[in-house]
């Protein structure tokens, strides 16, 4: 690999037992988030990363130093690769209390400054008071803590997060994911969060991993990967729902979306007349019409249609609009009060804008059935 020193960077494959080919940076400071299905391979990649699994072809190096790099067959141990490891469940030592989990893993000071800097990690994390309790004695949030705290005794030079939010109630997860977004201001190392939470990669992110099948497909800012994926089949695995297809045609001097007899204007174009496209807007881009006082907005391509369907979800609702001429209907949200006031119910006629800006164009692809048979 012919990376920069500084920061994370891996680029690892093997068949079995979970495939893997995959690619990812990660800068000093930076968090990146590993997202995608169960069996993507976002697990395996930490445990790659941390020594805990060697996969049968690539390299990793961290800071310029080499960990793993299988052509030159270099693979170093766990112990010497300084990585501070979050698990899903904790894995605590249950016999041990609190301070004793974090002194556990000080073993590189002299024995007589870790009770104090065991300490002092656990005060970092909110724990001040709750040392001497054993992790029976803690809730979940307190014993993720615990983990967070011992992940940092190791001064480590990579800090991975397995899930570390998926066990915990979610007013607890909520402090847990601002405690982190707090921690990682202090934190001058690479940082890499598996989640399939996509809020919480959106929310605590600076940048997002795409994988599927053990292949990283996209990188980037989590709000672009979001909104204008590189693909179809990526707008799927964010699970955007308003995933269509269209073909470009030529109008006034520039170029069209044509798309269930509208033609729709896009900020962002790019080919020539007759391209076959597909192309996405996330639920924000659609913005419903008000009957009473219209917006200037209103005249950006306007699309009618009939509520197919809404579901208020406290103060807001989720409404699915079939447009006129058939095809799958559009879906957004809007405050329930909105929606009340506009008369929102199943059946009922009503008129949105679709943004130019948010209106994303992607290269389009046979249906997989097409492709294979």
């Amino acid at each position: 690999m012919a990376e920069a020193a500084a920061g994370l960077h891996a680029r690892l494959s093997q068949r079995t037992p979970i495939p893997l080919d995959a690619t990812l940076s990660c800068a000093p400071g930076e968090l990146l988030a590993l997202v995608g299905p169960s069996g993507s391979g976002k697990s395996t990649l930490l445990r790659c990363i941390a020594g805990l699994h060697t996969a049968a072809d690539g390299a990793i190096r961290c800071n310029g130093n080499t960990w793993f790099d299988a052509a030159a067959a270099i693979n170093r141990p766990v112990q010497a690769r300084r990585v501070g490891f979050v698990f899903q469940s904790y894995a605590l030592f249950p016999h041990l209390t609190a301070q004793e989990n974090v002194v556990a893993a000080l073993g590189h000071l002299p024995a007589d400054g870790r009770l104090v800097r065991a300490h002092e990690l656990l005060a970092r994390v909110h724990l001040d008071g709750l040392e001497q309790r054993k992790p029976a004695a803690l809730s979940g949030g307190q014993q993720q803590r615990v983990a967070v705290a011992r992940a940092l005794a190791r001064e480590p030079a990579v800090l991975l997060l397995d899930e570390p939010f998926s066990a915990v109630d979610q007013v607890t997860r909520r402090k847990l994911q601002q405690e982190l977004a707090r921690l990682r201001a202090d934190l001058n190392i690479p940082m890499l969060l598996v989640t399939h939470d996509l809020d919480e990669a959106r929310m605590l992110a600076d940048r997002m991993t795409i994988l599927h099948k053990g292949n990283t497909l996209q990188s980037g800012n989590p709000d672009k990967v979001m909104t204008q994926p590189d693909n179809a089949a990526i707008a799927r695995l964010v699970g955007l729902q308003n995933l269509f297809e269209g073909t470009l045609v030529s109008e006034g001097g520039g170029l069209r979306l044509a798309w269930l007899g509208h033609r729709l204007e896009v900020a962002r174009i790019a080919g020539a007349a007759g391209d076959r496209v597909a192309w996405v807007i996330p639920p924000e881009g659609v913005l419903l019409h008000r009957r009473e006082r219209p917006s200037r907005g209103e005249a950006e391509n306007p699309v009618a249609g009939t509520v197919q369907d809404c579901l208020r979800l406290g103060p807001f609702t989720q409404i699915r609009l079939l447009p006129e001429g058939g095809g799958e209907p559009l879906a957004f949200s809007v405050p329930t009060h909105v929606a009340e006031r506009n008369g929102i119910a199943p059946g009922a006629l009503a008129r949105v804008t679709l943004l130019a800006s948010s209106i994303h164009l992607m290269p389009w692809e046979p249906p997989a059935e097409a492709r294979t048979g």
